[in-house]
């Protein structure tokens, strides 16, 4: 066999390797459990604002990068939410929410929401808040 050939399949064999590594680090939607079973890792979460007993707080002149409020994920547990931006707009009347974060001491870090609204002029609104 040619050196060229040898180093063309060893190069294909990185490529290939490279790319099944990659596979495992995407990440699918989980449960405020799974999240918690892996604290520190950084979880997608798909859920519905839950303000039933627990109301939304945000105080803008105190801290304007904190908002927290509680999240039911479609497991149907509630757990508290504490995102690092200011409050998105017309957040009450979001349908869905898909959350990025994860869990430390109960609660859910998140880092950006993704709401889900029912307005067909607002399909979907992405809100990035600042790493805490």
């Amino acid at each position: 066999m040619k050196k060229i050939n040898i180093i063309a399949l060893l190069i294909i064999a990185v490529v290939i390797a490279g790319i099944l590594s990659m596979v495992g680090d995407f990440s699918s939607y989980q449960t405020f459990a799974s999240a918690e079973d892996k604290p520190g890792k950084e979880f997608q979460i798909i859920g519905t604002l839950d303000t039933s007993e627990h109301a939304m707080h945000y105080d803008p002149i105190q801290d304007p990068n904190r908002f927290t409020f509680y999240a039911k994920d479609e497991s149907g547990v509630t757990k508290k939410v504490v995102f690092s931006g200011t409050k998105p707009q017309d957040f009450e009347r979001s349908e869905r929410l898909t959350m990025t974060g994860r869990m430390e001491n109960g609660e859910f870090k998140c880092s950006k929401i993704l709401m889900k609204c029912p307005s067909k002029y607002n399909n979907d609104q992405i809100v990035v808040g600042k790493p805490s």
